[in-house]
């Protein structure tokens, strides 16, 4: 096979033309590149072989592929189910004509945030390594995605403990109070409010321009990148303070109904239970990157971001479990759908937005 390639050498050569072949991972001077029109000026064949042979396999190495992070193919994987999860809820949702109660408004937004969020941790991974992740544009509206996404995802986490806390607080008057176009106006500024946190990066506010001003997360800036994780801060210790004042509310009623009251301090304490989990969860997951978003910059290793960054995503698998799939109403539409029956086990007691 080298001799073939010699003979094809030595007739180019002889018509004049000179080829140079040098590796891409060597100088231009480099002693292992060589020209072949000058070792065509010796007599003996054998130089050619001897200069062939060695430029074949720098050829080959010029073809490799992008290294694949194992961090992005995890966040992929993550986003896969975040998308699957959370498409499944909005079906389901969408195809159960008695599931409209502001309770199911909230728990869809909840989900259509969560799917943008998996779409996006999708398409962060294509632009980085099948498509020119250089290209501002991309950059920018990877990253506005993501932000909008997870953004609206926290704001509506918020306004479900909202509205549970309302459903004990004002249980006599919540659902005259509560109507569904309320609730629809309610998401509405959401969503107003997170497009236009997503959009703050392409409307200038990033670091394309100047990388000493990057955070954690590039394109977006240092600057920005502490308001969101103080914004994050606040509304978790909102949270909390709902969840305190839904407890004490819960055991207050239990403390007023006598006669059931063993039956409902043992729910009360389940109950309980449940939210506490819930809330340690939620701290678990996002004040690691929201601390980390605070004391941390570009500068920092990148394996940090990726180890706060994962557990933050992997909220949103855990949302459609909490929030939807726990529903008895929710359960019996997904039993009708797989198989057209709903098992004798099921509760059919319609669950309230105060359950937990």
């Amino acid at each position: 096979m080298i001799l073939t390639f010699a003979a094809a050498a030595a007739m180019g050569g002889g018509a004049g033309s000179s080829f140079n072949f040098s590796s891409p991972l060597d100088p231009v001077d480099s002693p292992t590149s060589w020209n072949l029109s000058e070792e065509l000026s010796n007599s003996s064949s054998e130089p050619v072989v001897r200069t062939l042979t060695p430029d074949l396999k720098p050829a080959t190495t010029a073809l490799a592929v992008q290294e694949v992070s194992p961090w992005d193919i995890a966040l992929c994987v993550t986003g896969t189910l975040i998308s699957c999860e959370n498409a499944l809820v909005i079906a389901v949702l969408f195809y159960t004509p008695t599931l409209r109660a502001p309770m199911f408004i909230l728990i869809g937004s909840l989900a259509v945030a969560d799917l943008m969020a998996g779409l996006g941790l999708i398409l962060n991974f294509v632009f980085t390594y099948l498509i020119d992740s250089s290209v501002e544009f991309v950059t920018l509206l990877s990253v506005g995605l993501l932000i909008s996404s997870f953004s609206a995802s926290v704001l509506n986490i918020l306004a479900i403990t909202v509205d549970r806390y309302l459903s004990l607080y004002n249980a006599l008057t919540y659902h005259t109070e509560r109507t569904v176009t309320f609730t629809y106006v309610m998401v509405v500024f959401i969503w107003v409010s997170c497009f236009t946190l997503g959009l703050l990066p392409a409307l200038g506010w990033n670091c394309l321009e100047d990388e000493s001003t990057c955070s954690i997360c590039r394109p977006v800036t240092k600057n920005n990148a502490v308001a969101l994780a103080v914004t994050f801060l606040l509304v978790f210790a909102l949270m909390m303070q709902l969840y305190l004042q839904i407890c004490k509310i819960a055991f207050r009623h239990a403390q007023q109904i006598a006669v059931q009251h063993q039956f409902v301090a043992i729910s009360t304490t389940k109950g309980v239970s449940t939210l506490s989990a819930i809330l340690c969860a939620f701290g678990a997951c996002w004040l690691p990157f929201a601390m980390y978003s605070i004391v941390a910059d570009y500068s920092y290793p990148v394996i940090y971001t990726y180890a706060t960054v994962l557990p933050a995503t992997c909220w949103s698998v855990i949302n459609p479990i909490i929030y939807a799939f726990r529903n008895p109403d929710i359960q019996k539409s997904l039993w009708m759908a797989c198989c057209g029956c709903v098992p004798s086990n099921l509760s059919f007691r319609p669950r309230t937005s105060s359950d937990v």
